[in-house]
């Protein structure tokens, strides 16, 4: 199932009405809970991760959240529009007065795994930052989406409720997207330096770090600007080089590919392979063979 959230409750007066229903996503888990509550019930939930939970429908109430039981919280007298967002390991109480019932979504996320994949970290304050009770139409109509994916027996592609939970996230959290920045690609002696050492050490370990000392720069920057000036990440360019290496050496056909890939600087045969047949568009063997029989131009 890949990503499990840890969610534990303590309820009185609240009975789920059948079965959970839920989707998953790439770390994100989507909960959709029926519940009757009796007068005076009270349900105590905390999670391990973040957890952002809606309101759907509501008959009944008013039902009651906050962050300390012993002190009155906000209420959802308005009906069915209200959010609230759980930080990981923050406890939240839910109460009600009076009979109802409730519909809601639940979404769990990971994190870590949702800021990787949105290229994006989400802000640490903002995951450290209970809200309750609040309101968002955008968020209201993604959740009822998601929802729906719930609840279909046969469900859309991943990716249509992978987008959707994104939206939520992105949303929630206001990322907006960052203005492409211009790439300043090297100068002609760094380009030099920078692709000459490359093809020397072609065959051996080269570190990011030795590189962008040659020519003076940062890690990140030498690693954005030698992309800017070659297409390629160095480790990529690292790869042709050693690819251009083994095309001499199969040429001169006096090795075995075993050989011509270790002295290429491949661990095996079969990833010296790979690689030639993903640069090249085929094997080093049918390579070498239409060389060698190819006609002398002289």
């Amino acid at each position: 199932m890949g990503f499990q959230p840890d969610m534990r409750s303590v309820r009185q007066g609240i009975s789920v009405i059948g079965a959970l229903k839920y989707r998953v996503w790439n770390g994100v888990v989507a909960d959709l809970w029926q519940a009757e509550c009796q007068a005076g019930a009270t349900g105590e939930y905390v999670s391990e991760h973040p957890r952002l939970f809606v309101i759907l429908d509501k008959v009944g109430g008013p039902f009651e959240t906050t962050l300390n039981p012993s002190v009155p919280g906000l209420s959802s007298r308005s009906g069915a529009h209200a959010i609230s967002f759980m930080p990981a390991g923050v406890p939240v109480w839910g109460r009600t007065q009076q009979r109802m019932r409730i519909r809601h979504l639940d979404l769990h996320f990971d994190a870590a795994n949702v800021s990787e994949r949105l290229g994006q970290a989400l802000s640490p304050d903002l995951l450290r930052q209970p809200r309750i009770m609040f309101s968002n139409e955008r968020i209201q109509t993604l959740a009822r989406l998601i929802a729906g994916e719930c609840a279909e027996p046969d469900a859309r592609h991943d990716l249509y409720g992978d987008g959707l939970v994104l939206a939520v996230l992105i949303d929630l959290f206001g990322l907006r997207r960052d203005a492409p920045r211009r790439r300043t690609p090297l100068t002609s002696w760094q380009l030099k330096a920078a692709t000459d050492y490359i093809a020397e050490h072609a065959a051996g370990t080269i570190r990011l770090q030795d590189l962008a000392g040659l020519v003076g720069l940062s890690q990140s920057h030498f690693s954005h600007a030698f992309k800017a000036s070659t297409g390629l990440p160095p480790h990529q360019w690292q790869l042709k080089a050693r690819i251009e290496r083994g095309q001499r050496l199969l040429a001169a056909g006096d090795r075995s590919l075993t050989e011509v890939a270790v002295e290429a600087g491949f661990s095996d045969q079969a990833h010296f392979t790979r690689v030639f047949r993903r640069l090249i568009g085929e094997t080093p063997a049918a390579w070498r063979r239409g060389t060698i029989e190819r006609p002398s131009m002289d």
